[in-house]
């Protein structure tokens, strides 16, 4: 279990955006592509002009973390403090596309761009206009979260290959304050919800772009991230899971934070980040090493789900938000050209 990014709230509440703009009950399947590309630049208005601040939970698969969140607008400037409140600190800081990922006990800290779906509004990236043809959406009310008057949207799969969400935006913001993710059975897999948060705070922008300029005695690591394409590399996906499609392609090296230099591989990581709009599925390769990649399995925590297997002398790993199925549609239809 892992606190998300700020701009992955964004990515969430992006979706849900003004529920009043749907009026009540259903829509018509006519109207649905329109009605949510309304909601998408609503939200997306609305987001880019917000500050904020609050506690954040995530709880899911028997595990909870809390970090405390910042985000403050300056401008066309975007600027986020994330700081976990459980485990080993950690203090992420982001302004713009340059992020900040410091662990104070161990002396490391993370410097990358971010890619251009992990910041605001990445789900614009996925292909709005399609998002009707996979999920149907239906206003549910509304509701308190942290305090605050919500409008509830239930956002539901039209296939098996995707989960369902629950979503509730502040109805004077817009601003995303709890987001269920939901199986084919209705059973809530993972929450992410505000505990507390006060929106409209003055903005410290101090509290962000000092710790990202003090990195004296901390064992900085910059990966260079080469764009690239998957079939460019040498891969194909014989058929894409539908609805899904190829958002971002990069060779990143393979050192980990948590590791000495002296761990890291000479031989980059492949990801390639696939979307249907609302969810992504992260498909990584890299070169089979016996010592490290020792057995194949799949695991779940909360929504996420993770299968990693041998792919001749290539090791597969798959993460998304999306059922288990989905996830070895993925790794089955993954190729390599000859």
């Amino acid at each position: 279990m892992f606190i998300r990014p700020i701009f992955a709230l964004t990515l969430l509440g992006a979706f849900c955006g003004f529920v009043s703009a749907a009026g009540g009950g259903a829509m018509s399947s006519d109207a649905e592509a329109r009605e949510v590309r309304v909601w998408l630049t609503r939200i997306h208005e609305a987001a880019g002009k917000q500050n904020f601040q609050g506690t954040f939970v995530v709880s899911g698969g028997g595990a909870v973390s809390s970090a405390r969140i910042a985000h403050y607008c300056e401008g066309n400037n975007q600027y986020e403090r994330i700081e976990s409140l459980d485990g080993q600190a950690r203090h992420v800081f982001r302004l713009n596309d340059v992020v900040h990922t410091v662990w104070p006990g161990s002396r490391v800290a993370l410097v990358e761009q971010a890619q251009s779906m992990t910041s605001f509004p990445a789900l614009l990236q996925g292909g709005v206009d399609r998002l009707a043809e996979f999920y149907e959406v239906n206003p549910q009310g509304s509701e308190r979260v942290a305090g605050r008057e919500a409008n509830v949207l239930m956002v539901q799969p039209r296939d098996a290959n995707r989960f369902g969400y629950r979503l509730w935006s502040d109805k004077a913001s817009g601003l995303l304050l709890r987001a269920d993710v939901v199986n084919d059975r209705n059973e809530v897999l993972e929450t992410s919800a505000f505990s507390e948060v006060t929106i409209g705070v003055k903005p410290q922008l101090d509290s962000v772009t000092v710790p990202m300029r003090k990195l004296d005695g901390y064992r900085v690591i910059r990966p260079a991230l080469t764009a690239t394409r998957l079939d460019a590399e040498g891969w194909s996906m014989r058929q894409l899971v539908p609805g899904f499609r190829e958002v971002s392609c990069v060779k990143r090296p393979m050192e980990s934070p948590t590791s000495n230099s002296q761990e890291a591989s000479a031989e980059p990581v492949l990801q390639t980040i696939f979307s249907d709009g609302l969810t992504y599925v992260s498909l990584f390769i890299e070169p089979f090493n016996a010592q490290r990649h020792q057995r194949s399995m799949r695991t779940a925590v909360g929504a996420t789900q993770t299968l990693m297997r041998r792919h001749g002398d290539w090791w597969v790993t798959v993460v998304g938000d999306v059922p288990p199925a989905t996830l070895l549609m993925f790794a089955n239809g993954l190729e390599r050209k000859k």
